[in-house]
């Protein structure tokens, strides 16, 4: 079992950034690929960023490409999501995720874990 507690939304202007963190429990937590995903009011869950359990490969939406960094420390149970010249179209709650698996991380029917969420809100 794992558990994840995400922190650092809030509200930004375009153009800024913030850091996400992810906190997990569990000792089993390195074992898994981690992951964000966000869902906007109306809109469906949808893919961001994913990490391996080594932290040797990453992931990450075409939207999100050159502006968002995910990273893990694995001696301190966090996954951390860094997110720079925010848009407007950023707005969502951000879900982080451990997979069960290492395949398929943009689908999220693979993810084993959800966290809570933290809202990001990016104002024009």
């Amino acid at each position: 079992q794992v558990q994840l507690v995400e922190s650092g939304g809030g509200l930004v202007q375009a153009g800024g950034s913030l850091r996400l963190s992810c906190a997990a429990s569990g000792r089993t937590y390195s074992r898994y690929a981690m992951g964000w995903f966000r869902q906007a009011p109306g809109k469906e869950r949808e893919f961001v960023a994913a990490i391996t359990w080594s932290g040797g490969n990453t992931y990450y939406a075409d939207s999100v490409k050159g502006r968002f960094t995910i990273s893990r420390d694995n001696a301190k149970n966090t996954v951390y999501l860094q997110m720079n010249s925010l848009k407007p179209e950023d707005t969502a709650v951000y879900y982080c995720a451990a997979y069960g698996i290492t395949a398929g991380l943009e689908d999220p029917r693979r993810v084993k874990y959800w966290g809570q969420g933290t809202q990001v809100t990016v104002s024009s």
